[in-house]
This record gives C-alpha cells, sequence and structure tokens, in this order.
C-alpha cells in the first residue's frame, strides 16, 4: 500500500512539474511581450514579476529601473509599467503629474500595441513550437477507413445517442471525417453523424446538451473515441490504479480470449461482462504465444481488472487493425504547418467558448481550473505532448487575454479604442473601477472554475 501510494505520487508529481514549467514559460513570454513594447516606446518598467508577490516575493533582484522577482502566489505573472493602472492597484502614482516615461503619457497608438505585446508574444510562440514539434516528430494520423474493426466508443452516454462499436464515422454536420484524430471534439461539438455500420450507412442525431451530458458522465468514461482493437493487453507503465490482473500475472502482449467462460474477442467487450459478475475473482482465459492459460484474478471495487489495452498504433499497425500515416516536415515548410495548425486550433477553441456561453449545451460545467489544466498533460514526461500542450495553452491564453473585460489585456485594448475613436480619453477614476470590477469578476470566474475541478460546481 505504502509503494501504490509512493508510485501515485510519483505521477502527480511529473504532471504538476510539467504543468508549472509550461505555465512559467508561457507567463514569462507574455508579460516579455508588454516588456520589450513599453521599453520600445519609453516607458519605464518597474516590475517583472513571474507569479505574484503580495507581502513578500520568493526572489527578486533590481536592475537599471526594473526590478525581476518570483513572487509566491502561481496565479499569473506581471509587468508594473509606470502610469498604468493594472493589478498593482497603485492609484497614488496616478494622482501625480504624468511623466515623459509613463505608459498615460504615450500615443493611443503605443499603449494599444504595448497592451497587445502579449498576446502577439503567445500567437508567435504557438506557431513557434507547433512548427518544431512537426519538424521533430512529424505529424501521424490514423484515417478513418484504416480501421479494421472501427471505433470503440467506451461511453455510454455515446451509445445513447446511437453510436454502436464498430461504427466507422464518416461525417459530422456534413464535414467528412477522414482520421479518427479529429473526430472527437468535432462529435462532442456537433449536432449530428453519419456513420457506416455492417456496410450501411447510418444517420445519427445528437441532443443539444450532448457536451453537457458527457462533462456529467466524465467519472464513468473516458469519452474518447479509439480504434475497436482485439483484446490485447498493454503497458502498466504509467498507470497508478490497482491492477488485479497483473497481480494475477496477466502480462502486456497476452490477449483474453474468455472471461468466466464467455468469449472475448475486443476489449469493449470486458467490460460488460465484469459488470455482470456479483463478486471476484474470476477466471480469465489467455492467449500468451501459442499457449492458453487459465488465470484467475480478482476485480477492483469498480468491477474492473486494472488492465490497459494496447494501444502502441506501430504494434496495431503491424497487426493490420490500422494504419497510421505519418507525414515529415522540412525546417522552413514546418512553419506554414505551424501557422495552419495554430489557425485550427484557435477555431477549435472559439467553438468551445460558443458553446460554454450557451447555457442549453451545458459545456459550462466543464469549465476548469489549475487540476484540469495539469491532468492534462501525461503521467510521463513526453516532450512532444508537452510542447504539444504548451502550444495550445498559449493560444487559450491569448484567446481569453483579449476578451474586453478590464483587468484583461483585452480591457485595456478596448478601452484604448475607445479613445482613438471618439479622441475621448477614459476617466481615470473610471478606469480603476473597472479595473477593480474586472478583477473581482476574474477571482469569482477562476473560484468557479477550480471548484468545478475538486467539487463539480458545475453539475
Amino acid at each position: 500500500m505504502l509503494q501504490l501510494l509512493a508510485i501515485d505520487w510519483a505521477l502527480v508529481g511529473i504532471k504538476v512539474a510539467q504543468f508549472i514549467l509550461s505555465l512559467s514559460i508561457l507567463i514569462i513570454l507574455h508579460e516579455f511581450g508588454h516588456y520589450i513594447t513599453a521599453r520600445w516606446f519609453g516607458c519605464r518598467v518597474e516590475k517583472f514579476y513571474l507569479f505574484f508577490d503580495p507581502w513578500f516575493s520568493v526572489f527578486k533582484k533590481k536592475i537599471g529601473d526594473t526590478e525581476y522577482g518570483i513572487g509566491w502566489l502561481p496565479l499569473g505573472g506581471y509587468v508594473k509599467i509606470s502610469g498604468m493602472i493594472d493589478e498593482s492597484m497603485d492609484t497614488e502614482a496616478m494622482k501625480k503629474e504624468p511623466q515623459p516615461w509613463e505608459f498615460r503619457s504615450k500615443p493611443a497608438w503605443q499603449r494599444l500595441i504595448i497592451m497587445l505585446g502579449g498576446i502577439i508574444v503567445n500567437v508567435i510562440l504557438a506557431i513557434f513550437i507547433y512548427s518544431m514539434v512537426l519538424f521533430v516528430w512529424g505529424e501521424s494520423k490514423i484515417p478513418m477507413a484504416s480501421l479494421q474493426y472501427g471505433i470503440s466508443f467506451q461511453d455510454s452516454l455515446l451509445w445513447k445517442v446511437g453510436f454502436q462499436d464498430g461504427d466507422k464515422i464518416l461525417k459530422v454536420d456534413g464535414k467528412e471525417m477522414k482520421y479518427l484524430d479529429d473526430a472527437t471534439l468535432r462529435v462532442f461539438m456537433g449536432k449530428n453523424a453519419q456513420v457506416e455500420r455492417d456496410g450501411k450507412i447510418i444517420e445519427l442525431k445528437f441532443p443539444e446538451d450532448l457536451i453537457g451530458k458527457m462533462i456529467e458522465n466524465r467519472k464513468r468514461s473516458s469519452g474518447l473515441l479509439l480504434p475497436r482493437i482485439p483484446a490485447l493487453i498493454g503497458s502498466y507503465e504509467g498507470i497508478s490504479d490497482p491492477s488485479p490482473a497483473k497481480d494475477a500475472g496477466i502480462k502486456t502482449g497476452d490477449r483474453i480470449v474468455a472471461i468466466q467462460g464467455q468469449r472475448v474477442t475486443f476489449f469493449d467487450e470486458i467490460r460488460p461482462i465484469l459488470q455482470a459478475q456479483k463478486k471476484g475473482p474470476v477466471e480469465i482465459n489467455v492467449l500468451r504465444g501459442n499457449d492458453t492459460l487459465k488465470i484467475i484474478s480478482g476485480l477492483t471495487q469498480e468491477k474492473k481488472l486494472g488492465i490497459p489495452p494496447q494501444m502502441d498504433f506501430d504494434t496495431l499497425a503491424s497487426l493490420g487493425i490500422l494504419k497510421v500515416v505519418t507525414r515529415n516536415y522540412g525546417f522552413f515548410e514546418s512553419f506554414p504547418a505551424g501557422l495552419k495548425k495554430t489557425g485550427e486550433k484557435l477555431g477549435d477553441y472559439i467553438e468551445q467558448f460558443k458553446k460554454i456561453l450557451s447555457p442549453k449545451t451545458g459545456a459550462y460545467k466543464g469549465l476548469g481550473g489549475f487540476k484540469a489544466i495539469a491532468n492534462a498533460f501525461p503521467a510521463v514526461w513526453d516532450w512532444e505532448s508537452f510542447w504539444s500542450i504548451t502550444a495550445l495553452l498559449s493560444i487559450i491564453l491569448a484567446f481569453m487575454n483579449l476578451l474586453p473585460i478590464p483587468a484583461l489585456d483585452g480591457g485595456h485594448v478596448m478601452f484604448t479604442l475607445y479613445e482613438m475613436i471618439t479622441r475621448r480619453k477614459p476617466n481615470e477614476k473610471f478606469l480603476e473601477y473597472a479595473q477593480m470590477a474586472g478583477m473581482i469578476f476574474l477571482l469569482l470566474l477562476m473560484l468557479y472554475a477550480n471548484g468545478n475541478d475538486w467539487l463539480g460546481w458545475g453539475k
């Protein structure tokens, strides 16, 4: 038991370490976008901080006019630009006469560029990361037509809307689904689908709140669409949950052919058989090489064996179960591809954001905080996954900061554009109140998102 707990904490630690590193990179570069543009236009930058530092700092060092430091509160970061109403709410400084080096003394177009600096850097960063990921690792996808046994839906909710294990998705909302990799998001964001089942074309319609129901159902399934595969056992590496099957001697590479005398062909047939059992242990017949073995295994409290499916796509491809199409990119051709991928990911996120704003969809229930972000990282340190997730977070950070909410960059941009159009500068007192209201709103939103993570408030 103590060893199991140690493994659990090790896996959690890997996720948290990736999250903190990714967050630190994004914050530093975002704030650098504000910092460098402010310096270009002759503004004095008083502070440049990773994380917030109320009352005290973990580290600080002053170089020239700027204090560089690390705060103790990991909720973001900031640069304090002289003569600007920001997170510091330094209203006393705003009562003095404007100075040439202050933000408020600069022309509106310069202030606009300074406020957009962080967002621009985040977009450039996403393009660069995606380009380098494509250059180093290429891009691998699974053609939908190559799935020998179709899709395993892993989700009782999707069965209820009409999907069956073994289906191949042809279209979602009229758009062709060439690759399995694109199907999961499209299904949960879509309104209808066309599937191939036993050589026939079937039309399915989804309820408007499908994504909300999926979020409510997330504790009971992964919500993923996976290739339907024979009952092959994959690697136990990175699995922290109890595994009675592993303890009983079932090994990676074994193939389950029967459970309690019931024939098993596909991995997705295992769960219904186990759920029908009153209690363990269960008798499992496995094929190991040319030998068929009988193994007696216990079950977890959730009536699971704790066995991972064989999801190594190269292995599955060698068995003819699917095909993996890989495209490699040269250094220079990776940049247009990175730009395209950034645009696609931004478009996907905007569609998700629209769903969140519509109460009918129930998507707001999935609004997550730090725990949800950390859980997006794998439990093993994989650089391709790390950089891909960091690029996506950079896009999200850019989009969210562009929203016209006071206390965000987009709020400052909105007021600056108002000034440029009307030739009238908003009252500084009004800007102070707007900044305060925006900060309160963001704190409440953060409280709700993190409450969703831990307490399920959105349900």
